[in-house]
């Protein structure tokens, strides 16, 4: 069995890297995302970046580290609405965007993961998101065609992993990185915990170890978005 199980994020970037790659990024907002593999791809220099990602992350954390360090030049994304570097970004024409619903987005990776090339749905009919696409009638409805995900590398965040690379996500986090994990060439999964081999119950598994090119164990911050509180 390869070895999966790298030492750092810096280790387990090394040679996946090049400038004018295609990235997609797993998480929802602050929830689930590859904390630290973001801050060794921001220190990388790695530049010219198209990131597919549910979300920007905010100024100061997640992908809105590298839109602060210009390392990201086009973003396939369905909410931006954290990041006010990103609005300034767009709206002086330095930053290019291509918004999808956001569940167009998960599928579009999913297609992109499952090897299918593209797919119709009714979602974005008669709106701004079909200009330019095909729109074909099925039954006596309107659908438009979008197109699979397919990126050259996919970052995501787990709670477990197995040394072959077996992912269980914990809760909320099992949002885009099952998707993320699939459309990538290669993959590179942030763990909080790496288990002895055969120790998950294969029936709780959330993304085959098959799926996955290396490891790395990191300490999550869990930084919280938008902090809500009451008085006592």
């Amino acid at each position: 069995m390869p070895n999966k199980v790298y030492p750092s994020p810096a280790a387990a970037l090394e040679g996946l890297l090049h400038d004018g790659m295609t990235i997609a990024v797993g998480g929802f907002g602050l929830c689930g995302i590859p904390e630290q593999l973001i801050l060794a791809l921001r220190d990388s220099g790695t530049k010219g970046l198209t990131a597919v990602s549910n979300n920007a992350g905010v100024d100061e954390w997640g992908l809105g580290l590298l839109l602060k360090t210009r390392q990201i030049r086009r973003m396939i994304s369905s909410y931006v609405g954290e990041n006010a570097e990103f609005e300034r970004q767009y709206m002086a024409g330095e930053l290019e965007l291509e918004f999808n619903p956001q569940g167009t987005l998960a599928e579009r990776l999913r297609a992109g993961g499952a090897g299918i090339a593209g797919f119709f749905t009714k979602t974005g009919v008669g709106t701004i998101v079909a200009d330019g696409k095909e729109v074909r009638e099925f039954d006596g409805e309107s659908y438009v065609f979008e197109r699979g995900i397919r990126t050259d590398l996919a970052l995501v965040k787990a709670w477990r992993a197995d040394p072959f690379g077996n992912l269980v996500f914990r809760k909320t986090a099992r949002n885009f990185n099952p998707m993320v994990a699939t459309a990538g060439k290669h993959c590179v999964a942030e763990v909080e915990e790496i288990v002895p081999l055969g120790s998950l119950d294969s029936d709780q598994i959330h993304t085959p170890g098959i799926f996955v090119d290396r490891i790395v164990r990191t300490i999550s911050e869990k930084r919280i978005e938008q902090r809500t509180t009451r008085p006592a």
